[in-house]
Formats: C-alpha cells, sequence, structure tokens
C-alpha cells in the first residue's frame, strides 16, 4: 500500500515515565520505507520473512526477530537483544480514550483472585500515594498486596480482614 504513513512511539527504556522515541514511517512507491526518527531520515529496506526480517539502515544490514506481542516486544537484532515498548499512534489514542473513560468519577478496586483478606492497610477518608499497599489477599497459601494505581482518597472499605472475596470482588471506593 504504497504512501500509507504511521507513527510508532518506541521505548527502549521499560522505567515507567521515560521517553518514546517518535518514529514516522511512510511506504514509498519503490517499495522501500521513508522512516524518520525525530527530524532525521533514514533510507530502510525491509526484507520479511515468518519469524524474522532483513532490515538495510543506511546501507548496514541487520536481521531481526521479535517475540510477544505489540505493545511489548523481546527484540533480537544481529544477536543482541533488548526489550521494547512499540505502541502506533492508534494504539495510544485507544488507551487514553479507555483511561479517559475510566478515570472520571469513583473508582472500585477489586480483588485480583479469590482469596482470604488477611490485612487491610487503610481506612475511610485516608489518603493514599500511588503504589501504597491498601490491603492482603491470601490466595492458595500466597501473600498478593494490593497497591493504589494513582494518588487518591479512600472512599469506602467494603471488606474486613478474613473475610473471604471472590475474583473481582470489590474491595476498596477510592476518589
Amino acid at each position: 500500500m504504497s504512501g500509507a504513513s504511521m507513527r510508532y512511539f518506541v521505548n527502549l527504556d521499560p522505567a515507567p515515565g521515560a521517553e518514546p522515541i517518535v518514529v514516522d514511517v511512510t511506504e514509498l512507491p519503490s517499495g522501500e520505507l521513508d522512516v524518520r526518527v525525530g527530524n532525521e531520515r533514514l533510507p530502510v529496506d525491509v526484507v520479511s520473512v515468518p519469524g524474522a526480517l532483513s532490515v538495510r539502515v543506511g546501507g548496514r544490514m541487520v536481521d531481526l526477530t521479535t517475540e510477544g506481542h505489540p505493545p511489548e516486544l523481546g527484540a533480537v537484532a544481529s544477536g543482541h537483544r533488548s526489550y521494547v515498548r512499540v505502541e502506533s499512534e492508534r494504539q495510544r489514542a485507544a488507551a487514553a480514550a479507555k483511561k479517559g473513560a475510566t478515570s472520571g468519577g469513583d473508582k472500585h478496586v477489586k480483588s485480583p483472585m479469590p482469596g482470604r483478606v488477611v490485612r487491610i492497610l487503610v481506612a475511610a477518608k485516608d489518603e493514599v500515594a500511588a503504589g501504597q499497599t491498601l490491603c492482603v489477599v491470601e490466595a492458595m497459601k500466597m501473600e498478593n498486596e494490593v497497591k493504589a494505581k494513582a494518588a487518591c482518597t479512600v472512599l469506602e472499605v467494603h471488606v474486613t480482614e478474613g473475610a473471604t472475596i471472590e475474583a473481582n470482588g470489590k474491595l476498596f471506593t477510592l476518589g
């Protein structure tokens, strides 16, 4: 499909909040790819076979294989393994729309698995930080910490210590 253009956000650093590299890819009428990383143009030619790619970047050949599924990929380029996050502009827009749809109003924290609530570490009206442990659920003799995804206020605690909980059972309401 000549002339098709896509924008990708490539994150070589798995740390949260790391800035992605913006990569614009356009297929030229010749079949080659016009790749732009920021303002720099890289002439790229790709030969694809199932499970592998041979990529010529600026006259240098690189054999590339990938493992996993976007956005999280393992990539092996000429024998060197890296883990990268690659999202298309469309995937980022869909994720932002989904996040926006769930970010308003109260948020319910649900149990990730069936088990027994062994410790509750917060109470209603408590201010909690992102990553703070709210409670501990024991399942199959393993203790699993349930943490806040963002800084917020505990509006309601729906369980008591010792209570059994189903998977996806409501533990807390946060606001």
